[in-house]
Formats: structure tokens, sequence, C-alpha cells
């Protein structure tokens, strides 16, 4: 008899530390890999194909176009497929939409294929991140630092692309439309990842391969959740959303535009990977601690001053302390969204209530690279539009500080 979602027993037999490190490729697939690579692609395609920095972010803006569609119609392919085939369906996907990039010039086309792996994309994260929080639940003792492992999976496709993406491109650099190979060279990474995934779907089949009426029975014994409760931490996310992406799709092109050599670069991303996966167990305690919007508060506060850095200095070290201190804290902010919900929400509800965060996430990545590209095409250029980011996140600060947990509402 299939369980429903709120039953934690299958995942509790497996080793959790496991199954989080093979779920966490879902993150390195979805942001790691299939949006953040494109930093690195970002200033070669924009020299080849002469774009400017606002059609450059609009490349970005597709494909959180595309992760809003998909995040829109994921809780509803879950009631039907189940999670774990959302999940390994979607990183096939995704690795597909990567590899043709590769293969057109065309900026309407390369828009429609960042838009499709947004939404294939969208279905890894959020499917990858239900899966999460219910292994948290199972070993609930360090929820805080089994989530931090799914989402710091980002982490090791950032490293990834680091080691990878220059090699390619280094190889390639004789070759017409060079960076044709990085994307296939990320494609092929990305389909080694989906294999993981399969293999953790596997080891927890029963939990995540519930038959459809499942998850609809259970969604009916708990009462409906007025999602404007978490409107503080909403508003919050979708700052962070613009602010944050602004950062991860236009500092490489700053740090080019400040005469940084193909090698920092490199040590520079890799360090930012490094320090995200590093983040999962630097931030569990606070996800575990509170549960209201205190953790997210801060987090965005700290990602606004690690934008600011490289603005007020062209130093390689402030640079380095700037990346090493966005990649400690960028997906905790992610994270500290999916403990709110676990801390607050039945398990039936976990479904509802990341998809909500999902969504809100992706309309703030809409507007980010799009805005931060054309304020960078005018006066001030890259480093103004980092500085709009910054000001984003830290308003972000500020709005999530105002969420309350329910239970203290409830208990009020």
């Amino acid at each position: 008899m299939p369980t429903t979602l709120a039953s934690p027993s299958p995942i509790s037999a497996q080793p959790t530390l496991r199954l989080a490190f093979a779920l966490s490729m879902g993150a390195a697939v979805s942001l790691g890999i299939t949006r953040f690579a494109y930093a690195l692609l970002l200033p070669p395609m924009r020299a080849d194909l002469g774009w400017s920095y606002a059609l450059a972010g609009g490349m970005n803006t597709a494909n959180a176009v595309g992760y809003l569609i998909g995040a829109l119609g994921t809780p509803a392919l879950m009631r039907r497929f189940g999670a774990t085939r959302l999940l390994v369906f979607g990183a096939v996907l995704a690795s597909v939409f990567m590899a043709g990039s590769g293969f057109v010039t065309d900026a309407s086309a390369l828009l429609l294929q960042r838009l499709l792996a947004g939404v294939a994309s969208a279905w890894v994260f959020v499917a990858g991140g239900l899966l999460a929080a219910r292994l948290s639940d199972a070993g609930s003792a360090r929820g805080g630092l089994l989530l931090g492992i799914y989402y710091g999976g980002t982490g090791f496709g950032i490293l990834l692309s680091a080691l990878l993406v220059p090699q390619v491109l280094r190889a390639a650099a004789d070759m017409p439309h060079g960076w044709a190979w990085a994307w296939w060279a990320l494609a092929v990474a990305s389909a080694a990842a989906t294999c993981l995934l399969a293999w953790a779907g596997r080891a927890m089949p029963e939990q995540q391969s519930a038959a459809p009426a499942a998850p609809a029975a259970a969604a009916g014994s708990a009462p409906p959740v007025a999602l404007h409760r978490f409107g503080w931490a909403l508003a919050g996310y979708a700052l962070f959303g613009m602010g944050y992406i602004g950062y991860m799709t236009f500092v490489i092109a700053l740090l080019r535009e400040q005469g940084a050599s193909a090698g920092f670069v490199t040590l520079f991303y890799a360090l930012l990977g490094i320090a995200c996966v590093a983040s999962s167990r630097l931030w569990a305690g606070l996800l575990d601690r509170y549960h209201g919007g205190q953790p997210q508060a801060l987090l965005n506060g700290l990602l606004g001053v690690a934008t600011l850095l490289p603005v007020l200095s062209s130093s390689a070290p402030v640079a380095l302390i700037s990346g090493v201190l966005f990649g400690a804290v960028f997906l905790s902010v992610v994270a500290s969204t999916t403990a709110l919900v676990r801390h607050n929400l039945p398990p039936s509800r976990w479904a509802q209530g990341i998809s909500a965060f999902t969504i809100i996430f992706a309309l703030g990545q809409i507007v980010g690279p799009t805005v931060t590209g054309w304020i960078s095409d005018g006066p001030g250029g890259l480093a103004r539009g980092l500085v709009a980011s910054a000001t984003a996140l830290w308003l972000g600060a500020v709005l999530a500080s105002r969420q309350h947990s329910l239970q203290r509402e409830t208990s009020r």
C-alpha cells in the first residue's frame, strides 16, 4: 500500500546523509549548471554575438520565465506522476535543452532554449526540495543540515562549471562559436548527475512514487493554508530573487572588465561553489532554531554586503571575499524558506508552501537580470547594476525580518 506524503518511515530506513547528497544533484543541475554556469559563458557569447548587457541579462530572464511556468505546473504534475518521476524527467530534459543551446546562435532561438531549460529546472528544483524536506523530517534532529545539503548541492554544479567551462573555452578558442562546446560539456555533466538522482529515487520508492490518489487524500486531511500569512517572507524572497540573480549573472563580466585573468575567474567561481557546499553545515543551526523570517533576513543582509564588495574595490582579495561570502550564504536563503514551510505547515501542505515560494522566487528572477542589465548599459556600467542588486537584497532583509512563526501567531 503506498504511503502518504506525511509518512517518513521509508526515508528513515535509509542512510539519510548519502541520500541527501544524491538528491543535492537536483540543485546542482537545476541551478548550479542550468542557470549559473551561464555567467561564465556570458562574456564570450556577448563578444561573439554582439549582445548588449540587456540582451545578455534577458537570457537569464527567459530562463526565469520558464522557471515560473514550470513552478506553476509542478504541484499538479507531482500529484499526477509523483515527485521522483518529475525530478528525474526534469533533469533529463534540462540536459537536453542545455545541449540544444550549443547548436544555435540566433538570439530568439537561444532565448527559447533558456526558457525551456527553465521549465525543466523548476520541476527538478521543486520536486527535489520536497523530497529534501521529507528527508529532513525523517532525520529531524539534523533537519537543517539535510536541507542545507540539498540546496548546497548548487555549489557542486558551480564548482564543476568553474573547473569545466574555462578549460573547454580554452580548448575551443580557435573554433567558430567555441562557447557551444561548453554547453555540450555542461549537458554531459548534467546527464551524469541525473544518474545519481535516479539512484536516489530508487532508494526511497514508496515515499516518492505514491499513487496519485495518495497526495490528494493527504492534502484533504489538513485545512487549507492561507499563504498570505507568509506575506513578509514571500515579499523578502521576491527581492532576494531580484538581487542575487543580478550578481550571479554579471559578476564574472564585472571581474573581466576589471582585468581579471581567466585563471582568477576560475578560482573565484570555484571558491564560490565550495563555499556554497560548506554552507549546508554553516547555517544548519540557524535554520533549526528559528521558525520565522529571522534566517532569511540575516542572510539577505549578508548577501547585500557580498554583492557590493567588488563594486567598492577591484582588488583581487576583495573579489575573493565577495565570492566566498556570497557562496556561503545565497543558497541558505533558499533553504530558509523550505525550513520556514517545514516548521509552520503540516507535511501534507509542504508541496503547496514550497511551490508558493518557488513561484515568487521565479518572479523576482524574471525582473532581476533584465533590470540589472538595463542599468548596466547606462552610466556607471555593471558597478551601478550591482548596487541596485545589493539594494534589493537589503530591502528584502527588512521585509523578511517582519515574518513571524505561524505557531507564534496561533498561540497568541
